[in-house]
């Protein structure tokens, strides 16, 4: 499957907007993580938490199903391919995961913000200290993976998969009747 010229423009700037999209959303979600985490404040750490979970469910978790899903069609319907590079296919390899432990994320994001929204008087409790922490801590490492993803976009490294060099093969040489 090949795209027209302009789907395939399309594909690519949906790809890149929800992918950049997912980076800013992760970049606020660190300022909110490290000021919750910070804070002496308790209605500045009960708001950063709370926010953090609003930004997390609506903002971040769709723009990466998006960035997978327009990266997947991207892909597809160009001469790239999803299996005929190796940066388009570590760029998937590195996607699924950081998928996957956003989605595994989510849960303490939410238990968070709902000690935010039941507590009053003893927030910001020591017990959830570690909690903040490990939501600092992914943050930083969601930023960095993006930026690693973004990196690979940009430079495209040189090297073909042994199906890339076999495709490329059949598209050159004539099919035999």
């Amino acid at each position: 499957m090949t795209l027209t010229p302009s789907l395939r423009k399309l594909a690519l700037t949906l790809h890149v907007t929800s992918s950049m999209g997912w980076f800013s959303a992760v970049a606020a979600f660190l300022a909110l993580a490290v000021a919750g985490l910070t804070s002496q404040d308790v209605q500045t750490a009960r708001s950063a938490d709370l926010a953090m979970d609003l930004t997390a469910w609506f903002v971040i978790v769709p723009f990466c199903f998006a960035s997978l899903l327009t990266g997947l069609v991207s892909s597809l319907g160009t001469p790239w391919g999803l299996f005929r590079h190796y940066w388009v296919l570590v760029k998937l390899l590195i996607t699924i995961p950081a998928t996957l432990i956003l989605l595994v994320h989510m849960q303490p994001i939410s238990l968070l913000a709902s000690a935010a929204s039941k507590t009053v008087l003893t927030w910001p409790g020591a017990d959830l200290h570690g909690l903040r922490n490990l939501l600092v801590t992914a943050a930083g490492a969601a930023l960095l993976t993006l930026l690693v993803l973004t990196t690979l976009s940009m430079y495209k490294p040189r090297g073909m998969t042994r199906y890339g060099w076999r495709r490329q093969r059949e598209l050159r040489t004539p099919s035999q009747p």
